[in-house]
């Protein structure tokens, strides 16, 4: 369900970075999903978002797919410390984070994308939906492997955050040109949001192919 239009000057600027930082984070990261549209139309309990069109295969998907992904959702965060300040970072990353921390996880865990190696570590129990069941898995693990897999998960996280910075300093000029943009309009599309974003830097080539290959996909339905 669509909300009102943020009003208020500040949100909305804040919003519109936020939402952009994503954008322009996934775009500039090889590997990442087109951009369907940037809005500031809040939907539910987002104030803003940003549409990403899933690849292909969306249960087949690599290390430097999930890597680029990571390092989008949190572009939002780096979008707002750049822009605004640290000390005026605001709690609207938090379901980013959340996603940030699943994701990170998962490569440790689940796919051995990790320097911990390549097996899992997930232990059936923890699928479990009985607490009890999942209490007993975390406690079975070793605290030496628990710490290895928080310090590979945060090592993941961390290099993925000081991308999506760079991305955001090295191209603040497109940043803001693309936000008072969505500021008029408050609705981009992909192609309008790649055709600002083109004119001030270079959309890695595989990142471009997706964009192609998904607009076959459509025109072949």
């Amino acid at each position: 369900m669509e909300g009102k239009p943020l009003t208020d000057g500040k949100a909305k600027s804040l919003v519109a970075y936020h939402e952009v930082g994503h954008a322009v984070c996934g775009t500039l990261t090889p590997g990442h999903d087109a951009v369907q549209k940037v809005t500031l139309i809040p939907r539910g309990q987002a104030r803003g978002l940003t549409w990403f069109i899933p690849g292909e295969d969306p249960t087949l998907i690599s290390k430097q797919q999930i890597f680029a992904r990571i390092v989008g959702a949190l572009g939002g965060r780096a979008a707002e410390e750049i822009i605004f300040g640290e000390a005026e970072v605001t709690s609207g990353a938090s379901g980013d984070l959340q996603q940030v921390t699943a994701m990170a996880r998962q490569m440790v865990i689940n796919y051995g994308m990790s320097d911990i190696g390549p097996w899992s570590l997930l232990d059936p129990s923890a699928q479990s939906g009985d607490v009890v069941m999942r209490m007993m898995a975390r406690n079975s693990m070793s605290e030496n492997l628990q710490q290895k897999i928080d310090g590979a998960v945060k090592k993941i996280a961390e290099e993925a955050y000081e991308v999506a910075l760079q991305h955001i300093r090295n191209n603040r000029e497109a940043i803001d040109r693309i936000v008072e943009e969505l500021l008029e309009k408050e609705t981009l599309t992909g192609d309008e949001f790649r055709s600002i974003l083109s004119q001030y830097t270079t959309i890695p080539d595989e990142n471009i192919q997706a964009v192609q290959e998904q607009r076959q996909q459509v025109l072949a339905v």
